[in-house]
C-alpha cells in the first residue's frame, strides 16, 4: 500500500567525547589496529554526562529548526530507540518533557524493535498519517550503547557508539513525488537468543540477583550473520516486488550500520553498487536504532538525495528480524 508521506527534515546529535579505535586498542590491551580491522569503525562518540532523553531532545530541536516548525506544530512524538533511559515512563515521555515542559499535551509513545525501530515506527505511523489521524510526526532515536557494553566480548564492544537522530515526517502534498511504496518486516525467532540483554526486565530483575553480565550486551555475531545471509536476499526480493521496482532502479540504499565487514559482504551478496550504498559506520559506529535515521540525515546533508529519489532503507535487529522500506524521498 502506497502512502503519501514526505520526510520534512532530519537532524542528529553526537556527544562530545570522541573515542578512536586506537584508544580502544590501548584500553583493551589489543595489538595496534585490531579494533579498526575488526569493526571498520575509526571513530565513535561516547556520552560523558548526557542522558538519552537529553540527546534526543537536542536532535529533535534541531530537526524542528531545520523544518521551520515549533513543537506545537507536531501531532505526535514517537521514540524509536532500541534502548531506554528507564523502564517507566516510556522514553518518548521523557523527551516530550524536555521539549515541551509538559505543554502542549502532544501524544508521546515508544515503538521498539531494537535496531529496526525507525523503520517500524515510520511504517506504522505512516498509516496513521495516511488515515488522517496525524498530519505531522516527530521521530526520535536516542541511544547510549557505551554503558552496557561487555568489554570481554571485544569484537562486538568495539562496534558501538552513542548518539541521537530525529526525523520530521508529514503527509505529502498532491503534487509531491514523496511517498512510501512498500514496507516489510519478517521475524525469525529461532535467533532470539543471538542478540540480547537479559537483565532489567521481570525475568532477571535486580531482586533475583542475576549475574552482573546479564545486564550487558551479549551477541553471537557469527550466528547472526549466518541467519541474515540465509534470509536477507529473499527478503529484499519480496520487498522490492511489493514496491514494483528492481535493485537497479534504486538511487540509494541506506543499511543499518551494523558492522563494516557484514555490511560489505551483504552489499556484494545483494548486488548493490558501492556508489549507491550509504555508509557512516567509520566515523559514527553502530548507534543501534539511531543508525538508520542518522545515515538518512547524512545522505540528505551530503546531497545524495533529491526530492523523488528512490531509496531502500534496510536493516536487521535482535529477534532476529529483517525490515525495510522503499520510499520516494
Amino acid at each position: 500500500m502506497e502512502r503519501a508521506i514526505q520526510i520534512v527534515s532530519t537532524a542528529k546529535y553526537l556527544p562530545e567525547q570522541t573515542v578512536t579505535s586506537e584508544m580502544l586498542d590501548e584500553k583493551l590491551g589489543l595489538p595496534p589496529g585490531w579494533s579498526y580491522k575488526s569493526s571498520r569503525v575509526r571513530t565513535r562518540w561516547f556520552v560523558t554526562d548526557e542522558t538519552s532523553s537529553q540527546m534526543g531532545a537536542y536532535a529533535a530541536e534541531e530537526a524542528l529548526r531545520r523544518a521551520g516548525l515549533a513543537v506545537e506544530d507536531i501531532d505526535c512524538i514517537i521514540s524509536v530507540s532500541g534502548t531506554m533511559e528507564q523502564p517507566i515512563p516510556c522514553h518518548a515521555a521523557l523527551i516530550h518533557q524536555r521539549l515541551t515542559q509538559g505543554v502542549p499535551p502532544v501524544p508521546a509513545f515508544d515503538i521498539n524493535s531494537t535496531c529496526l525501530s525507525f523503520i517500524t515506527g515510520l511504517d506504522l505511523a505512516s498509516h496513521a498519517i495516511q488515515a488522517g489521524q496525524y498530519h505531522r510526526v516527530l521521530f526520535v532515536a536516542s541511544e547510549i550503547a557505551s554503558i552496557g557494553l561487555n568489554w570481554e566480548q571485544k569484537k562486538s564492544s568495539v562496534l558501538f557508539g552513542d548518539g541521537a537522530a530525529a526525523v520530521v515526517v508529514q503527509k505529502s502534498a498532491p503534487e509531491s513525488p514523496a511517498r512510501i511504496l512498500a514496507s516489510r518486516m519478517e521475524t525469525y525467532s529461532q535467533g532470539a537468543d543471538y542478540t540480547r540483554i537479559r537483565g532489567g526486565g521481570t525475568r532477571y530483575h535486580s531482586r533475583t540477583n542475576p549475574p552482573p553480565e546479564y545486564f550487558l550486551f551479549d551477541m553471537d555475531g557469527k550466528a547472526v550473520y549466518r541467519m541474515v545471509a540465509r534470509y536477507l536476499p529473499g527478503f529484499v526480493d519480496r520487498l522490492l516486488a511489493q514496491a514494483g521496482v528492481g535493485i537497479d532502479d534504486l538511487d540509494l540504499v541506506i543499511p543499518h550500520q551494523a558492522s563494516g565487514i557484514a555490511m560489505e559482504l551483504m552489499r556484494k551478496k545483494l548486488g548493490i553498487r558501492e556508489e549507491k550504498y550509504m555508509t557512516i559506520l567509520e566515523d559514527h559506529g553502530n548507534v543501534i536504532a539511531a543508525s538508520l535515521p542518522m545515515a538518512l540525515h547524512e545522505a540528505v546533508q551530503q546531497g545524495r538525495l533529491a526530492r523523488g529519489s528512490l531509496v531502500l532503507m534496510l536493516g536487521t535487529s535482535a529477534g532476529t528480524s529483517l525490515g525495510g522500506v522503499v520510499l520516494a524521498y
